[in-house]
């Protein structure tokens, strides 16, 4: 007879999943401005404060998932005991890294500048909060789409991605004149979805060639029930129509034109649709794979 394994999580892991990242990604952000446009004061700002609460909304989202605090609080207090586990070290990483993005608030609010060590503390556990979302799915050995070397360097790409974009976004609507001057930060951001693409494809490649699983759980990607929501939103609204859009604005239009509110305007929308795509990379991710069928002989 067949025997399948049912998936651990309910689809609310996604929206973990993506906060993590993203709050990791605002944090890298931010750290890049100080290092290369240290006069985006208002935008490094806003990258340190983003960190934190989407990190701790996901935390909280990560409790409720995991039925812990809401149905068996011993369950969650044994997950921050159980260092065997990759989610016990992934609730470490998140730990360190918000206490780490709350000083830099602080900080901010305190008009001081965080200590460059600190801040390098806090680009480290935002690497490995970023990496470790990816790193989570892997535990899950049965289901081809997630055990992947891929997926974690791909969740960090995405991760920088969205902080970046949301960063970005946040200047464009409320510090237009920062957000003029971070040319090389913009140009950064506008390599990350093609590296994006170029990981998803790998990952789909490989994935389809491990099993029959794997070749399932992409198909339903590519061209079976996710095939609308993989292409036209992730596909085409999270990924190919920013970059369209960014290469426009950073390379084909007079300075005038990029510096105008309409240009800003549009910039914080191209920053929603990366947003938006950084989502359903990962619930589509979630939902979509398919696990490994184990064959049991009949006694």
């Amino acid at each position: 007879m067949g025997v399948e394994f049912e998936p651990v999580w309910d689809s609310i892991i996604a929206w973990y999943l993506f906060l993590a990242g993203l709050g990791g990604g605002a944090f890298a952000s931010a750290a890049f401005l100080r290092w290369k446009h240290p006069e985006a004061r208002f935008m490094r700002r806003a990258g340190h404060l983003i960190a934190p609460v989407v990190v701790i909304v996901g935390l909280l989202l990560l409790i409720v998932d995991a039925k812990g605090g809401l149905y068996n609080p011993w369950r969650f207090v044994f997950l921050l005991t159980n260092f065997n586990s990759v989610m016990t070290w992934g609730v470490v990483f998140l730990s360190v890294f918000t206490i780490v993005s709350l000083i830099a608030v602080l900080m901010d609010f305190l008009k001081k500048e965080m200590p460059c060590w600190l801040e390098i503390v806090g680009v480290v556990f935002a690497v490995a909060v970023a990496m470790y979302t990816g790193a989570l799915l892997g535990v899950c050995k049965p289901f081809p789409l997630w055990n992947s070397a891929l997926l974690p360097v791909l969740f960090l790409v995405s991760a920088f991605s969205t902080g970046a974009a949301l960063v970005l976004a946040v200047g464009a609507l409320f510090a237009g004149k920062e957000f003029d001057e971070v040319g090389l930060f913009k140009k950064a951001h506008f390599c990350l979805p093609l590296i994006e693409i170029v990981l998803v494809a790998l990952l789909l490649f490989v994935t389809s060639s491990t099993s029959l699983a794997g070749w399932n759980s992409v198909a339903s990607l590519v061209s079976g029930e996710w095939a609308l929501q993989f292409w036209l939103v992730f596909v085409v609204l999270g990924l190919v129509l920013p970059s369209i859009i960014d290469g426009i604005l950073l390379f084909a239009v007079s300075p005038q034109v990029e510096e105008s509110r309409g240009a800003h305007g549009l910039s914080a929308l191209v920053g929603m649709g990366v947003l938006v795509g950084g989502y359903f990379l990962r619930y589509l991710i979630v939902v979509a794979a398919l696990p490994i069928t184990v064959v049991a002989a009949a006694l």
